[in-house]
């Protein structure tokens, strides 16, 4: 596990609604264009094996269109340069700063002028199904079938993630970063483990909403940090968008919008019976001066500030000491999901395990797909990955059990930082890329602290975990219908939100906002995903 602004893996927690859309009505022959694997068969000359390296019998070069964080030369990376000596394939990258990508990219689109390759271009399922359906992204299934044995046996293995990057029309025109690993969806919540012990609780964390309560009224009532001073925090978030997905849980919902639960019904969370407890507990720990009543204005550095004061004792983050400060540890532990009177609470809404959006798409200019699905396939496999994730083997890592796959960290040339040097050696550093991710590939290699995160995961979310909604494709009416539902739903839920919690607006009025929110067409944003939903259920 990495740190979320240097790791892929904490990247994966991208939001699947807001880019849902698929294409319908597409014509015959935009979808028979579409649908001819064959259409752009090799014309280099150059001839694909579908096994052993290289890749081909004659050098090939390739254009690619990828985002670059600024830290690294592409034509330097030995990541990369590896690659080529392997493959036998060189690429002529352009690239745009990763602030400005997506503009470049659309412009590249529009333009026709396409690359041969886009890598880590984050393309929309709107992408995808568009620039599929004209052609200008070509279909990858029968690639994939025929020349890409690890991803294949992936997708064979887990059926739900090729349902998940397939289109409506049938075809898959992008990959995604597969993490088989991961658990978080966002940042977890944690306990000050300092406040804990001083109450003798460090064994016996809170199970119910009320004994979570009577736990944060101790520590604003008897002195947790023992200073004297009545400034301790029991609870603090920045516009609770970093607990509002954990605590959802706690009243039987998996999601802030839209989830499925285990009986497959769709569901539209601000509107539920459980919302409205999420809203209650809120207001009662508000009122008692329980919940930071900076919470809606201050800054993530300024909750991190007061978690660095000890003055916090119950807070989301990604690590619970880039609050607290310190050097990592078990010191502070991972909030078990507390239950409270909804029944079947709580669970957890788990990471769905792969990107919502496309990290990997051959173009209609390619001359060469087959060899380009062969080169991409091998970041799906255990040697791949750990090239992209952890560099080449003896630079900054050696195999203790070769066999067993078993590896232990080297020191880092020049003796710098090891994030930092990774991130001019690969380009698996600040950008979400094509690849899968597993535990078993980091054997040797994490610290306690990270066995102690897995451990703390493995207790306390996965037994209740379920992925609140699979990556689904909307139809063009569909999502325009919910583009424009969802923008003034979402501004209408984010300020009652704040008002019901903060007491601004009674709680005695939650049906009269129910009721808005009908007026508003909320059931109708319902019943399409509902739509979406069981269509994705019945694809083979």
């Amino acid at each position: 596990m990495k740190k979320p602004r240097k790791s892929w893996a904490l990247l994966l927690c991208l939001t699947m609604f807001g880019s849902m859309l698929s294409a319908c009505g597409s014509t015959n022959d935009d979808k028979n264009a579409a649908g001819n694997t064959n259409a752009n068969a090799s014309k280099t000359g150059s001839e694909v094996k579908k096994e052993g390296f290289p890749i081909v019998d004659k050098p090939l070069t390739l254009s690619l269109m990828a985002p670059d964080v600024g830290v690294q030369d592409w034509e330097k990376m030995v990541v990369l340069q590896e690659m080529e000596k392997l493959t036998g394939i060189k690429f002529n990258y352009q690239n745009a700063p990763q602030d400005s990508f997506e503009t470049k990219k659309n412009l590249v689109f529009a333009s026709g002028d396409v690359p041969d390759i886009f890598y880590a271009a984050d393309l929309k399922p709107a992408d995808q199904v568009t620039y599929g359906s004209q052609g200008v992204l070509i279909p990858l299934e029968d690639l994939i079938d025929n020349y890409a044995p690890n991803l294949k046996k992936i997708l064979d293995d887990h059926p739900d993630i090729r349902k998940s990057m397939t289109t409506p029309d049938g075809h898959i025109y992008a990959l995604r970063t597969i993490d088989l690993s991961a658990v978080w969806y966002r940042g977890p919540m944690w306990y000050n483990g300092k406040f804990l012990q001083k109450f003798g609780m460090e064994n016996k964390l809170p199970a119910s909403t009320e004994e979570l309560y009577t736990y944060l009224k101790r520590v604003k009532s008897e002195d947790a940090n023992g200073n004297g001073k009545d400034d301790e925090i029991p609870l603090t978030s920045v516009k609770l968008d970093d607990l509002r997905m954990f605590f959802f849980g706690f009243w039987n919902m998996y999601d802030e919008q839209i989830y499925a639960d285990k009986d497959g019904k769709v569901h539209f969370s601000p509107q539920e019976e459980g919302y409205k407890g999420y809203l209650t507990f809120l207001n009662r720990l508000w009122a008692e001066n329980l919940l930071d009543h900076e919470t809606f204005s201050q800054t993530d550095e300024q909750k991190k500030a007061k978690g660095k004061n000890n003055q916090v004792a119950v807070f989301s983050d990604y690590y619970p000491y880039f609050t607290l400060g310190g050097e990592p540890s078990g010191d502070n532990p991972l909030m078990t999901p507390v239950k409270s009177d909804i029944a079947g609470s709580p669970v957890y809404g788990k990471h769905p395990g792969l990107s919502s959006n496309g990290t990997f798409a051959i173009t209609k200019s390619n001359p060469n797909p087959e060899a380009s699905m062969r080169w991409v396939d091998y970041l799906y496999s255990y040697e791949g990955a750990t090239l992209f994730s952890q560099g080449p083997e003896n630079l900054l890592w050696k195999y203790t059990d070769k066999e067993k796959h078993v590896k232990e960290w080297l020191p880092v040339p020049g003796g710098k930082d090891r994030e930092e040097f990774k991130g001019t050696m690969t380009p698996n550093y600040g950008i979400l890329n094509p690849g899968v991710n597993d535990s078993s590939f980091s054997l040797g290699l994490k610290s306690d602290f990270d066995n102690w995160i897995d451990k703390e995961n493995a207790e306390k979310l996965t037994p209740i975990a379920k992925v609140p909604f699979p990556s689904v494709y909307l139809s063009v009416d569909e999502q325009s219908e919910v583009s424009a539902l969802m923008s003034d739903l979402n501004t209408y839920v984010k300020q009652m939100e704040a008002k019901f919690v903060t007491g601004a607006e009674s709680l005695d009025n939650w049906s009269k906002y129910t009721d808005q929110l009908k007026k508003m067409e909320s059931d109708k944003i319902v019943k399409i995903y509902q739509d979406a939903y069981d269509r994705w259920n019945s694809t083979k």
